[in-house]
């Protein structure tokens, strides 16, 4: 687990949108104050800039080195290679969870899983990387539902998102239906896979 110090550092030269916890008010006001005494930087290599954009993909979903470049080397071979990446790191468990609102963070989701705190299709999985598939339906073990883990998060006030329009919520049940699949769409997405299709043919 990286520290918060740490956490602000890689930030800062990623940008704020890698951790959740980087993305407040206190952050923005010392990146700002930062920039008025940084000198101006010197123009990016082709290289400085793809391997930023790869770290920015990687500490996003919080994947090791190995991770994103088998995923990437999978998403190549398809018709729209950045789509397909999308597809598969947001269709990976703990990225549903997540998304869905049932952790506040990425890294919750992810020890969520790995706990063995939810099922998918009935049955209990431990792997965070579990791929889902439209029709699938991501469930809260019976003997968690009760843990504040939930109770806490399991409501859009508490996490300030709303599911994705590829996900439905039910909050009651705290059942997780996959109705279709992420779109990546770059003028709405933050992240630009090509870039990270750039580093790794290289």
């Amino acid at each position: 687990m990286l520290p918060v110090k740490s956490k602000y550092k890689i930030a800062k030269r990623l940008g704020a949108a890698v951790f959740e916890q980087t993305q407040s008010q206190k952050f923005a006001l010392s990146e700002a104050r930062s920039v008025k005494t940084k000198r101006r930087p010197r123009g990016a290599s082709d290289y400085g800039r793809q391997l930023l954009e790869k770290q920015r993909v990687r500490y996003t979903y919080g994947l090791q080195e190995r991770q994103l470049s088998n995923y990437a080397k999978v998403a190549y071979t398809a018709p729209d290679p950045s789509t397909a990446l999308h597809r598969a790191l947001e269709m990976r468990a703990d990225s549903v969870v997540y998304r869905a609102g049932l952790a506040p963070t990425r890294r919750a989701a992810r020890q969520l899983v790995s706990h063995g705190h939810v099922l998918v299709n009935g049955r209990r999985i431990t792997t965070p990387s579990h791929a889902l598939r439209k029709g699938d339906k991501l469930t809260v073990r019976e003997g968690s539902r009760r843990s504040p883990l939930f109770a806490v998060f399991a409501s859009e006030e508490a996490t300030g998102r709303t599911p994705p329009q590829w996900l439905n919520f039910d909050r009651g049940t705290l059942e997780v239906l996959v109705l279709g699949e992420p779109v990546y769409t770059p003028g709405e997405t933050v992240l630009d896979y090509a870039t990270v299709f750039e580093f790794y043919s290289r």
